[in-house]
C-alpha cells in the first residue's frame, strides 16, 4: 500500500470508525468488506459505474445485507463470550426495533441470520406489529411490543399470540393493562387453553443516559411506570389470577449511550428492580436493557456525542457482570437478558452516495484581467499593494489592514464616493490577500484562531446532489456527525477543503461539520474538481434511522436503491429499486399527475386558441411536460445528462 492511500485512510479516520467493514484498494477506491477485515471485498467505484452503464445515477443507496448479518453476528458473540466468562445462567436474546430501519430488506435480512440465535423483533406501532406478525421468526424468539397502545393494537398482539408468536406486551400506562385484561377473559372464554401474550412493566428508571438522548431516562422520561405504578400492575394481575402472565421487565435510558458508566448504573438499578420483583415470588424471566448501544461514528471512542467509550465486547461485559452480580447478591436466578441495540445493528450496512455537482463560488475572483491605474480610488491602490507585497513576516499586519480597506470599500461605495466597477477591483484585491495571508498562516506551527475562522471562510463549497433533509436528517435536526469520504482519488492527496451544499431551496442544507479524531472539523479535505470527470463522495453509517426519518424536503424523494453481495467472484448487484420520480413525490402531497395533466394541457391549449403557440409546438410541449413526471426528482450528473 503506497504511503498516500495510508495517508489518505488516516486522513478520513476509516480505520477508527469503520469497525473493520471498509478499506482502500491500489486503485484508490473505497472498499466494502462482507465481514470485519474479510478478504473479500467490492469496490464502491465499480459498483456505481456498474450501475450508471444500467441508466442508475447518483444519489444511490447502496445496501449491503451481509455487513447487517456480520453485525448481528458480533453482538452475539460477544454476549456469549461475556456469559461463558462470568458463568452467567442466563440467556441473551435480541430484539431488533423496527422504528430504526422498517425497511423489508432491513428486516428480512436480520431475521435470516438473527433467527440461529433466536433473535426477534420490536415492534412500536400497529404499522409495525401488523408486518411484524408476518415475519418467520425462530420459535423461541419474542416480538416485544413497546409505546402507547388502544385497545385495537392490543387485540393485534391477541392475534398474533394465538398464530402462535411469543408476543410480549410491554404496559406503558395502567389503562392498557385494563385492556388487555378485558381481552385476556374474553379470549379463554371461549377456549380456556387459548394462548396468550405475556406481559412486560416498563420501569422508569432514576439513572439517565448518555450524549443527546440523555432525556430519554430518568425521572422525567415520557414512558415508564413509577415504583407504585409497578406494584399496581402486580397488585390487579394478582387480584385477576392473571400474575403468571408478567414475564418481562423493561427499561431504556435513551439511544447512542455515549458512556459506559451511565450504562453500567442503569443496569445495576434494574438488576436490583427485577430481583425484588422475583421475590415476590413473581415468575419474572426477561429483563429487557433496552437499546442505546452506541456506534462510533468519529471513531474517537470517547464519550462524545458522536462516539462511544466502549465496544461490543465491553458493552456484554459490563452487562452481564452487572446483573450477575446484582442477582447473586439477591439469591434470584439470572434473567434472560433481552436487548434492542437497532441502531448497532443497522447503521454499517448503507452506504448514500452521490456526485458532486458544482463548486458554489463565495471567495470573489476576478473574471476579467485586473488592472490598477492611478485613477483609481486610494482605497483600491492600498489593497493592490498589500496583495503584491505581503509575505511570511507581515502577512498577520496586512491581514488586519485589508479587513480596514474592506470596510471603507464599502462605506464609500454605500455613499456613492466610489463606482460599482471600482468596488469589484477592490472585492477582488480583498480576498487575494485573504489567500495568502492564509497560505502563510498555515505554514506556521501554531495557527492563530482568527486564521482559522479565516480558513473556514475561504473553503470550497462543493454542491452535492443529495438532500440532507431527506437522506442525512439527523445531521441537521441534531448535528449529528458521519463520516464522509469521496470513493474514489483515494490514491491522490486531496488539496482543498470544502464544505458541503445539498441541492435543496434552504440555507440549512449543508454539512459543515466533519468527523475527526481529535475534534470536529468544520472543512472536509477533498479533490479539485475536474472539468469533465465525475467526483463521487460516499456519506456512511447512515443505515440507522436517516431512511425512515427522511422528510419530503423540496419533495426531494427516496433514491435510487442497490443491494450488493460480496461473494468470491466479486459483487454480485442483487437488486435495484427505483428512486422517485417527480409523479410519486407529488403524490406524496396528494398531487394527482392525471389531474395536473389535464390543468396544464389547458393552459397550454388555451394559448394555442389564442394564437400565441401553434398546433406542433403545443403539442410538443404538452408531451413534455407530462414525460417529465417519471423522471427523478435529482440532478442530472453535471445537469446535462
Amino acid at each position: 500500500m503506497s504511503a498516500v492511500i495510508e495517508q489518505t485512510i488516516e486522513t478520513y479516520g476509516i480505520e477508527n470508525w469503520g469497525a473493520g467493514y471498509f478499506g482502500v484498494n491500489r486503485k484508490g477506491n473505497l472498499t466494502v468488506r462482507p465481514a470485519e477485515n474479510d478478504n473479500l471485498s467490492a469496490d464502491v467505484k465499480e459498483i456505481i459505474d456498474d450501475l450508471k452503464k444500467r441508466g442508475i445515477n447518483p444519489p444511490i443507496l447502496l445496501r449491503f445485507p451481509q455487513l447487517l448479518a456480520g453485525q448481528v453476528r458480533k453482538l452475539q458473540k460477544a454476549f456469549k463470550n461475556s456469559i461463558k466468562e462470568f458463568d452467567y445462567n442466563g440467556g441473551h436474546m435480541c430484539v431488533y426495533p423496527m422504528k430504526v430501519n422498517q425497511n423489508r430488506a432491513v428486516v428480512e435480512e436480520y431475521l435470516r441470520e438473527g433467527k440461529r440465535y433466536n433473535f426477534g423483533l420490536e415492534a412500536g406501532s400497529k404499522a409495525e406489529l401488523y408486518a411484524a406478525l408476518a415475519q418467520e421468526h425462530s420459535d423461541e424468539s419474542l416480538l416485544v411490543l413497546n409505546g402507547f397502545k388502544d385497545r385495537d393494537f392490543i387485540q393485534l398482539a391477541f392475534a398474533g399470540a394465538q398464530a402462535g408468536k411469543n408476543v410480549v406486551i410491554v404496559i406503558e400506562k395502567l389503562s392498557e393493562l385494563e385492556n388487555t385484561l378485558k381481552l385476556a377473559d374474553e379470549a379463554t372464554a371461549e377456549n380456556p387453553e387459548t394462548k396468550l401474550p405475556l406481559l412486560g412493566v416498563r420501569v422508569k428508571l432514576y439513572s439517565k443516559g448518555s450524549g443527546k438522548w440523555e432525556k430519554s431516562g430518568g425521572e422525567a422520561a415520557k414512558f415508564g411506570l413509577t415504583t407504585t405504578e409497578i406494584l399496581e400492575v402486580i397488585r390487579r394481575l394478582n387480584e385477576t389470577g392473571r400474575i403468571d402472565m408478567l414475564k418481562l421487565l423493561h427499561f431504556h435510558i435513551g439511544s447512542q449511550l455515549t458512556d459506559i458508566k451511565r450504562i453500567k448504573s442503569a443496569m445495576r438499578e434494574a438488576a436490583r428492580t427485577y430481583s425484588k420483583i422475583r421475590q415476590m415470588n413473581i415468575p419474572i424471566q426477561y429483563l429487557d436493557v433496552g437499546g442505546g448501544m452506541a456506534v462510533d461514528y468519529d471513531g474517537s471512542k470517547t464519550s462524545f456525542e458522536s462516539s462511544a467509550n466502549y465496544n461490543a465486547q465491553e458493552f456484554a461485559n459490563d452487562v452481564v457482570y452487572v446483573i450477575k452480580t446484582v442477582c447473586d447478591d439477591e439469591d434470584v436466578p439470572h434473567p434472560t437478558i433481552i436487548q434492542e441495540s437497532g441502531r448497532y445493528l443497522s447503521a454499517y450496512h448503507a452506504i448514500l452516495v452521490t456526485n458532486i455537482q458544482d463548486e458554489i463560488e463565495t471567495v470573489v475572483e476576478n473574471l476579467t484581467p485586473l488592472t490598477i491605474t492611478v485613477d483609481d480610488p486610494p482605497v483600491v491602490r492600498e489593497l493592490h499593494d498589500l496583495r503584491e507585497s505581503i509575505n511570511g513576516k507581515n502577512y498577520g499586519e496586512y491581514y488586519h489592514d485589508a479587513l480596514e480597506n474592506r470596510e471603507e470599500l464599502f462605506t464609500m461605495f454605500n455613499l456613492g464616493l466610489i463606482s460599482l466597477e471600482a468596488r469589484g477591483k477592490g472585492e477582488v484585491l480583498f480576498w487575494d490577500v485573504c489567500e495568502r495571508a492564509d497560505e502563510f498562516a498555515q505554514q506556521k506551527k501554531y495557527v492563530a484562531e482568527e486564521f482559522d475562522d479565516l480558513r473556514r471562510l475561504l473553503c470550497a463549497k462543493y454542491l452535492a446532489n443529495f438532500s440532507v433533509f431527506r437522506s442525512m436528517p439527523d445531521n441537521w435536526a441534531l448535528e449529528q456527525l458521519f463520516p464522509i469520504i469521496p470513493i474514489h482519488k483515494l490514491n491522490k492527496k486531496p488539496s482543498e477543503y470544502a464544505t458541503l451544499c445539498d441541492i435543496t431551496c434552504d440555507s440549512d442544507g449543508i454539512v459543515d461539520k466533519f468527523v475527526d479524531l481529535h475534534d470536529v472539523k468544520p472543512v472536509l479535505e477533498l479533490h479539485k474538481l475536474e472539468k469533465g470527470e465525475p467526483y463521487y463522495l460516499a456519506m456512511m453509517l447512515v443505515g440507522a434511522y436517516q431512511e425512515v426519518m427522511g422528510n419530503n424536503h423540496n419533495l426531494f424523494g427516496v433514491p435510487h436503491e442497490a443491494h450488493i453481495h460480496i461473494g468470491e467472484d466479486g459483487y454480485i448487484i442483487r437488486k435495484v429499486i427505483q428512486g422517485a420520480t417527480l409523479g410519486d413525490s407529488l403524490s406524496v402531497v396528494r398531487f394527482d399527475t392525471a389531474q395536473l395533466h389535464d390543468q396544464f394541457r389547458r393552459i397550454v391549449m388555451q394559448r394555442i386558441k389564442d394564437g400565441e403557440l401553434t398546433t406542433k409546438e403545443g403539442d410538443k410541449l404538452i408531451n413534455y411536460y407530462e414525460t417529465q413526471a417519471d423522471g427523478y426528482t435529482y440532478l442530472s450528473p453535471n445537469g446535462d445528462e
